[in-house]
């Protein structure tokens, strides 16, 4: 990959990283003011730990995302106080997926609903981001999930990829959202430099059971993953280089899913930076 591609790429970052008890120490002790930072939800904690550490982080100055999932929100009254509660910590930026709380809280089965409600609510953000998938969704069709992101442009700003470990999926699913006229900017979703063990037990939790199939039937790129320091953010962006930089793909950074690895993540971004002379 060029210089100035990678370069690019890796000064437009979002680390992503999970409301746990160490993590506002953890970020930071790490991570620079200039990259923003975006918190989970969890479908078993619900809301408040995403919502407390997203303003404890804002208060030190960072610019933080949360991530509102549509399935843990109780009806629109809770909508328009969660989104009250955050434009006083200064968010102007919100992440709405469906989620995966089973059964939802309340009224909301998907985000749709969540961003009309935005919507109707004056679009409190400056930006809203949406789901994308690369690798089929273990619940829905591919059709489907390119179909939604079509119905949401309209409320949403942007959208963020899950993880993908395949440049050339990655390279049709971007190419598929474009010739349906979904123009919305792509933030690529990217594994950290993060330990295998981790890695592996955190994507089957997270919906991406298609890239760990993916890595057991393809013998090579299992081998240099679950080798120690095996797996590399590096060689993905290296490989899906065409992708990620050409104009028509309307990739506007990365966002990296730290698995609360963040000290390892941000030496590990730093580092290819200073190669690269960034």
């Amino acid at each position: 990959m060029g210089t100035a591609g990678l370069g690019a790429l890796l000064s437009s970052v979002r680390y992503e990283v999970l409301p746990a008890k160490a993590t506002e120490d953890k970020v930071l002790a790490h991570v620079p003011r200039d990259v923003v930072v975006t918190v989970t939800a969890s479908p078993v904690k619900g809301l408040e730990p995403t919502l407390d550490l997203t303003s404890r982080l804002t208060a030190h100055g960072y610019r933080v995302v949360p991530h509102v999932p549509a399935r843990l929100l109780r009806d629109d009254a809770h909508l328009k106080e969660v989104a009250a509660r955050l434009l006083e910590a200064g968010v102007d930026d919100v992440f709405v997926p469906a989620g995966d709380a089973d059964p939802p809280a309340g009224t909301y089965d998907g985000s749709l609903p969540v961003l009309r409600g935005l919507s109707d609510l004056g679009r409190p953000f400056a930006h809203v981001g949406v789901t994308g998938y690369p690798e089929s969704h273990p619940l829905i069709h591919d059709d489907v999930t390119i179909q939604a992101m079509w119905d949401k442009r309209e409320h949403a700003t942007y959208i963020v990829s899950n993880l993908c470990f395949d440049p050339r999926v990655l390279g049709e699913w971007i190419a598929r959202i474009r010739r349906r006229d979904v123009a919305l900017p792509v933030y690529v979703g990217v594994a950290g430099p993060v330990q295998r063990a981790k890695l592996l037990s955190m994507a089957a939790k997270i919906g991406v059971g298609e890239s760990t199939r993916f890595l057991t039937k393809h013998a090579s790129w299992f081998l240099r993953f679950a080798a120690p320091g095996g797996y590399s953010p590096q060689r993905l962006l290296e490989r899906s280089e065409q992708t990620l930089t050409a104009a028509s793909a309307g990739v506007a950074g990365l966002h990296l899913f730290t698995f609360n690895q963040i000290a390892e993540t941000e030496r590990w971004r730093r580092a290819l930076l200073d190669r690269l002379g960034g």
